[in-house]
């Protein structure tokens, strides 16, 4: 069974950087595209960045410039990281996999904290 597993969310001055990453287990298939969404309570998670097998990173407006996603294929691991953090970035951050490839398929990770303080 496929499991994603976030980890390196936490507490960050306003300013500062962190790094999540999201390993991918129970699968040694390639996902199609590795993305990083994020949650506050009451809203709609929302897609901070996406990346492809191949490459070619694509990002949400407000995080542009800021935030840098990138995968390595053969760990089944993606990152995100995460500069220049603002009050405005405090969420739960969940990894996602998906994709077509031998039919479709959609797995989350279990989500991590992120709170950045002003």
């Amino acid at each position: 069974q496929v499991q994603l597993v976030e980890s390196g969310g936490g507490l960050v001055q306003a300013g500062g950087s962190l790094r999540l990453s999201c390993a991918a287990s129970g699968t040694s298939f390639s996902f199609d595209v590795m993305a990083w969404y994020r949650q506050t309570p009451g809203k709609q998670r929302e897609l901070v960045a996406t990346i492809a097998r191949g490459g070619n990173p694509n990002y949400a407006t407000s995080v542009r410039g800021r935030f840098t996603i990138s995968r390595d294929n053969a760990e089944n691991t993606v990152y995100l990281q995460m500069n220049t953090l603002k009050p405005e970035d405090t969420a739960v951050y969940y990894c996602n996999a998906n994709g077509l490839r031998y039919g479709p398929y959609n797995y989350w990770g279990q989500g991590t904290q992120v709170t950045v303080s002003s």
